[in-house]
């Protein structure tokens, strides 16, 4: 996601829409998308991810959580192929942060809404 994208999505993101979006269209958007996205914000949260790997988590859950993006995301099957590529494109890029604690976290996560 080039910079000036990612500042402009950083600004759409907040913890709120994006729990609301989760809980809206997780069984429309699919586990994938949702269990990184998940992994990207138990990754924000830790106090040891740096400031860079922040922003660019923001900025990819900023582009999620929008309702404008390139494929809009209620025309069924590939609405979220847009989005999983930018939430897999931030988590590759803050791999490092994506440790064992964060993915505990987010499988509990998915485990507490699809059982």
């Amino acid at each position: 996601m080039a910079k000036d994208n990612n500042s402009k999505y950083s600004k759409k993101y907040s913890e709120e829409g994006f729990f609301d979006k989760l809980v809206g269209y997780a069984k429309s958007a699919g586990s994938e998308v949702v269990e990184t996205a998940l992994k990207l914000y138990y990754a924000m949260e830790n106090p040891k991810t740096p400031a860079w790997a922040k922003t660019t988590i923001i900025g990819a859950l900023g582009y999620f959580i929008s309702p404008i993006d390139a494929i809009p995301d209620m025309i069924p099957v590939v609405g979220y192929t847009d989005d999983l590529s930018v939430l897999a494109a931030a988590a590759s890029t803050v791999a490092m942060y994506i440790n064992d604690d964060v993915k505990k976290k987010a499988k509990a996560k998915m485990k507490d809404w699809f059982g």
